[in-house]
């Protein structure tokens, strides 16, 4: 068989654009967008308050939904690929996963540096199904104040080791810093006015507030799963014992999962949301009930 050399060209010229679409595919170039990623909605307002509007800030968690059951898609994933940076707390697992998940990954921010974290172990039930795991870590830093100081200037030292010229974000951090600062404070004057102040609540998300400003936290929840009997009552005499007014809840849950235990002891159940927005206002209000 004889190949003509306009055959033997056309073999060349297929294997080269196959060998150049397969180094293409291999190297991809990723464009760095205006954009930053917050892992949750908390992170948002920090963000926000040094950096202004010049980028486009965007939540990976959705609310209503329960980052600990958190899976990002894969449109999601691309936006973290090219995002200029993404802040997390790097104690929940998605955030852990993401280092993994994506090929551009410097840009990712632990914000828990500094902060002396708590063990615990988170599980939930969600709907329709259920998806339980354990975490060694207790991911809840955000519900204190003393750890969003910290959070805060981790924040803006990736900005400034990124773009060390803008002293405009100097002076919007500043600002950021006095109003936590603020905050710390408050709470801090409300919760030593009475010391041994205990609150009750059922999933145990405000663990970094009890420790830092010397509240007692009683849960209700055992270990993550449902209290047991025994339980129950050995919680129900603390909470009479102290005095106990409101009973917290979570959005996720059901209010009839602390029902029971409000009709004994005489208190009124509240919903609270912990991924919350407007943090500061946030811990604000969740601090005045547990203090008032």
């Amino acid at each position: 068989m004889v190949i003509t050399k306009l055959q033997r060209f056309t073999t060349i010229l297929i294997v080269i654009i196959i060998s150049a679409l397969i180094v293409s595919c291999g190297k991809r170039k990723i464009t760095i967008e205006n954009r930053v990623i917050v892992s949750i909605a908390p992170l948002k307002p920090l963000v926000e308050g040094i950096l202004g509007d010049d980028f486009e800030v965007v939540v990976l968690v959705p609310q209503g939904a329960s980052p600990e059951t958190f899976e990002p898609t894969p449109k999601q994933l691309r936006e973290v690929e090219s995002a200029r940076f993404v802040f997390g707390t790097g104690l929940l697992e998605f955030e852990q996963e993401l280092i993994h998940r994506v090929a551009r990954n410097e840009q990712i921010i632990n914000l828990s540096q500094g902060i002396d974290v708590i063990a615990g172990s988170c599980s939930h039930a969600h709907h329709k199904h259920s998806h339980d795991h354990t975490h060694g870590i207790d991911p809840h830093i955000w519900c204190s104040p003393k750890s969003l100081l910290k959070m805060t200037q981790n924040i803006y030292s990736a900005i400034t080791t990124e773009m060390p010229d803008s002293m405009k974000y100097k002076m919007t951090y500043n600002d950021l810093y006095i109003k936590i600062a603020d905050l710390h404070k408050e709470v801090a004057d409300k919760c030593w006015k009475e010391p041994h102040t205990a609150f009750m609540i059922y999933h145990p998300a405000l663990t970094y507030l009890a420790r830092d400003y010397g509240l007692k936290q009683i849960v209700i929840e055992n270990e993550g799963k449902e209290p047991s009997a025994k339980h129950i009552a050995n919680i129900i005499e603390q909470a009479r014992q102290k005095g106990i007014k409101y009973v917290f809840y979570q959005s996720e849950f059901p209010a009839s999962s602390v029902e029971i235990i409000c009709k004994d002891i005489n208190a009124t159940a509240v919903e609270i949301n912990p991924l919350a927005e407007d943090v500061v206002e946030n811990i604000r209000h969740i601090t005045t009930l547990i203090t008032e």
